[in-house]
């Protein structure tokens, strides 16, 4: 049984995503507190073989459950139902949904803190041996 997402305290449905390109959301286990932050779009454009235009078709965002192997192998643990799948924050655009997702990531710290599931933001920035986070601190205070 897969959670639903829910967007404010609702569920939210296909019907609502019209306007919209894609989302930021977090995920949380119930059981540790562990959390995920990433973004999905609704719908995935590829480009059609031998062909310039592009097809845009909806995307498996229902059945979504983040890209973190650590989360994927907690799911499987723990069961699907012990994790919660939130919105954030709703985009019509990708790169505003990316920039979101990017800022949230940031925001709560997701590489420096074990509470997340995150190990890299955009691919660019991945997460410190703990005793470099930890020499870090040492060095600002």
């Amino acid at each position: 049984m897969v959670q639903e997402w829910t967007f404010r305290d609702e569920i939210f449905s296909e019907k609502d995503i019209d306007k919209f390109e894609g989302f930021v959301y977090i995920i949380t286990n119930e059981l540790n507190g562990r959390r995920y932050i990433g973004r999905k779009y609704f719908y995935s454009i590829r480009k059609v073989k031998g062909k310039k235009r592009r097809q845009r078709s909806s995307s498996d965002w229902q059945k979504y459950y983040g890209s973190s192997e650590q989360l994927k192998a907690d799911i499987e643990k723990c069961g699907i139902e012990n994790f919660r799948r939130e919105i954030i924050s709703l985009h019509t655009t990708r790169g505003d949904c990316n920039y979101e997702e990017v800022k949230q990531q940031f925001l709560h710290n997701v590489l420096e803190e074990d509470k997340f599931y995150n190990d890299n933001i955009s691919g660019k920035y991945h997460r410190k041996p703990k005793h470099i986070i930890e020499s870090r601190k040492t060095i600002k205070e």
